[in-house]
């Protein structure tokens, strides 16, 4: 085998890594004003904090930070096929979870530590059924490809 085909990237580290780089940027842009509104009334965390991503997504710095983890966590572990798979799978799981968090509490509550409002709500939806489905997807060609 050359050195090459040992280092190429499967499509599931290819997601992975992708996801991972759209996290990051969204932790790194939370943190842009401008691309933030409300920047000088954002909190560390709570749903007092008026930060808005791109006038729509509540945001903290706490939220930041998460995001910018999930994408540190995403590019950790897509350096191999099988962590690629369990970070696109198990952080769609994680994402499904917080949607039905954000589905259940009271979004004026201190519940809402993240904070979260109904357009985070749907894109975490998204995001956990897009993750899963790229994971599964995708890692089925991983394992196939074994065989």
């Amino acid at each position: 085998m050359s050195r090459t085909e040992m280092t190429a990237r499967t499509a599931v580290q290819k997601a992975a890594l992708a996801v991972a780089a759209v996290f990051a940027l969204v932790g790194i842009a939370g943190f842009i004003p401008g691309l933030t509104t409300g920047y000088d009334a954002m909190e560390f965390a709570g749903h007092e904090s008026q930060a808005m991503l791109l006038g729509v997504f509540m945001v903290s710095i706490l939220h930041n930070i998460v995001h910018l983890a999930f994408g540190a966590v995403g590019f950790l572990m897509a350096r191999t096929g099988n962590g690629a798979y369990w970070f696109l799978v198990g952080g769609g799981i994680v994402y499904l979870l917080l949607w039905l968090y954000g589905l259940l509490i009271d979004h004026e509550s201190q519940a809402n530590f993240v904070p979260l409002n109904n357009a985070d709500n749907w894109l975490h939806l998204l995001l956990g059924l897009g993750m899963i489905g790229l994971g599964l997807a995708l890692g089925r060609r991983r394992t196939a490809g074994r065989r």
